[in-house]
């Protein structure tokens, strides 16, 4: 099995980690989860952090021919439009973006004229769906439960699993947003742990559990099963939902939730300008 190169870029602001994923035997890449700086105080953007990876793909003469979403983003915007005018690739995620669409359409009160079918995106991945970086086949799971887009995208011997996992010290993501679901999320789970004990997982965030020093994002699929916190050494079903559903529950609400909707299931495009020429963002009191 081809054992792609992967190159992390973390954003501590955030704690998200932007992967690019290159083949060995070639200059082919794919970038997973971009994030687009985001003052909320002051509503600015910045570029800082896509300007890393884009100077990555430049430096490395590399080809980008993919730009994954993992899925709509709470945390952080995504800077897949920024990056593809300039380095180039198609923006992916999975089909079930429309059902984040029509669901936080509604809550954002989009109108008619905000397209509810993911045109926003260059390519829809269903399960089992299959692409290619070069030399390297990429595979499509559907792991929702986090939300009900999310995918992991299974590059020869690397997982990368979105918000799905974390690092075994920290556990699994939450599912309290609309769509989440704790079932959903333990199969979704258990779908990826039925991948080689020796496939390496990489996750999009890392909050450094209590304990631990440094920041991680990188695992193996034998140690999400012996070691995570949440679903790891054998827990049952029953046990995971009812340890998330009481864990969500006193959770808040991610810090750039509002923004970051609205612009990820937008393919990372702003709401289109106002009759002044600017931009705006809604906040749903509550809404959420």
């Amino acid at each position: 099995m081809l054992k792609p190169d992967v190159t992390a870029f973390f954003d501590e602001a955030t704690y998200t980690v932007t992967f690019v994923v290159r083949d060995p035997r070639s200059d082919a890449c794919a970038i997973v989860d971009s994030v687009l700086d985001f003052d909320y105080a002051s509503g600015r953007t910045d570029t800082r952090s896509a300007d890393r990876v884009i100077a990555h793909v430049r430096d490395n003469d590399l080809r980008v021919e993919w730009i994954l979403e993992t899925h709509v983003h709470a945390a952080h915007l995504s800077a897949a439009p920024y990056i593809q005018q300039r380095v180039g690739g198609k923006i992916g995620i999975g089909d079930r973006i429309m059902v984040v669409q029509d669901t936080f359409g509604k809550i954002f009160n989009e109108g008619t004229e905000f397209q509810r079918d993911g045109s926003q995106f260059d390519q829809l991945f269903q399960e089992g769906d299959t692409f290619e970086i070069g030399a390297l086949k990429g595979c499509v799971l559907h792991t929702p439960g986090h939300t009900p887009a999310c995918l992991t995208y299974v590059v020869g011997d690397a997982a990368f699993v979105g918000d799905t996992l974390f690092m075994p010290d920290f556990g699994t993501a939450r599912c309290d947003f609309p769509g989440g679901s704790a079932e959903a999320l333990y199969n979704s789970i258990q779908k990826i742990l039925t991948l080689p004990d020796e496939t390496r997982i990489f996750v999009a965030h890392d909050y450094k559990a209590p304990g631990r020093d440094e920041y991680a994002w990188e695992t193996t699929v034998a140690e999400e099963k012996a070691r995570n916190i949440h679903v790891g050494a054998g827990r049952t079903k029953d046990e995971f939902v009812q340890m998330r559903t009481e864990r969500d529950a006193t959770l808040a609400m991610p810090r750039l939730i509002i923004p970051s909707l609205q612009v990820n299931m937008r393919a990372g495009q702003m709401p289109p300008a106002d009759e002044d020429g600017k931009t705006y963002l809604k906040v749903p009191v509550n809404g959420l």
